[in-house]
């Protein structure tokens, strides 16, 4: 397993095996794409819109009514009081 050190900066050094992996190279856009609490995937910026096929698998498929977003709306509104 790959790992890294953050700096007080907030900086780390993707490790050699991670940047060749990804096809990634220096300049280029990293991604990270919450797929979790607490869990992240990174994704090359570089890489093509359908390779990101299936990284949001599992979530929500269809869209949420008016009313469902109007419902989640009135809640987390009472909850941050």
């Amino acid at each position: 397993m790959a790992t890294a050190t953050l700096t007080s900066k907030g900086q780390i050094t993707i490790p050699a095996q991670v940047r060749a992996a990804l096809g990634v190279d220096a300049g280029d856009r990293i991604e990270f794409v919450e797929v979790g609490k607490g869990e992240f995937n990174i994704v090359a910026a570089t890489r093509s819109v359908r390779e990101l096929n299936g990284v949001f698998r599992g979530r929500r498929s269809k869209p949420l009514t008016i009313e469902e977003m109007d419902e989640v709306i009135a809640k987390r509104a009472a909850e941050s009081r």
